[in-house]
């Protein structure tokens, strides 16, 4: 007797249609877990280099102008787009805003390509340095962040803007500009430019000796320190003091601080401002 391959009661299950249709599902594949590490890294990888090249990078503090606020050493990566001058819809996807007074800013120079500054002059300001301490339109700054390191006295540093030409590291085409400038002894800072100054008041290089830094020379504002490694400063002063201070630039010299002191383990992560 011969039993049909299929049948068609009442209480068939199957068809040849449904059996066709079973045939012909793809057999289902699940990735190994070593693949899907190596996606997420690909992907991670992707991301950093989005921002790297468009949002942030990374720079090394080369000298202590920025004193306490940036130690040499100090790895730092900054916003290339948050004073980016683009369009509303950029403005609305990536964080946008003006220059303020008071702001850290990474900008190009030409001796050497790029320097880190802090904003004291707004276009339009009148600025006056006194013994050291900045006035702005008439009103003393609070500037809690300015350090003033031992150094020689230097009337044209302290006292801004000078009447006489006495330091030959002032840029003679900037003391003539100067000169132009100043009104009843305050400087007006032009439209377009910024008058920037070092924390480090007595060891910075700055607007006082080559001028101002136009609006298109500032490229960026750094975020955060994401590594420091323990580089001597010219400004340390207690280099070789058996304890210094972790916000300054000397560290004891006994052998623990020997085999870990190669970086300031506290600066790390820390917010620049």
């Amino acid at each position: 007797m011969t039993i049909p391959a299929h049948t068609s009661g009442p209480g068939s299950t199957s068809s040849p249609e449904s059996a066709s249709s079973m045939e012909n599902v793809p057999p289902t594949f699940h990735l190994p877990a070593v693949t899907h590490a190596l996606v997420s890294l690909l992907q991670t990888i992707v991301v950093a280099l989005f921002l790297l090249t468009f949002i942030l990078q990374p720079f090394l503090i080369p000298s202590e102008s920025m004193e306490r606020t940036l130690l040499v050493g100090d790895f730092i990566l900054v916003n290339k787009q948050v004073y980016a001058p683009s369009g509303p819809l950029s403005r609305w996807v990536l964080p946008y805003r003006d220059i303020r007074r008071g702001d850290i800013v990474f900008f190009f120079h030409s001796q050497p390509p790029f320097l880190v500054k802090r904003v004291v002059g707004l276009p339009g300001d009148r600025l006056r340095i006194h013994d050291g301490r900045v006035t702005v339109n008439g009103v003393p700054l609070s500037e809690p962040y300015a350090a003033f390191e031992p150094a020689p006295s230097n009337p044209f540093r302290d006292n801004f803007p000078p009447r006489l030409y006495t330091d030959p590291e002032v840029d003679p085409s900037w003391w003539r500009q100067m000169q132009s400038l100043t009104r009843d002894g305050l400087l007006v800072v032009p439209q377009g430019e910024y008058f920037v100054l070092g924390d480090n008041r007595n060891h910075s290089v700055d607007s006082r000796f080559w001028g101002f830094v136009g609006r298109r020379q500032i490229a960026a504002r750094p975020l955060v320190i994401y590594f420091s490694l323990d580089r001597p400063s010219s400004t340390d002063i207690q280099a070789n003091a058996a304890q210094a201070s972790d916000d300054r630039l000397g560290h004891d010299r006994c052998l623990s601080c020997r085999l870990l002191g190669f970086a300031r383990w506290r600066r790390i992560f820390r917010v620049v401002h």
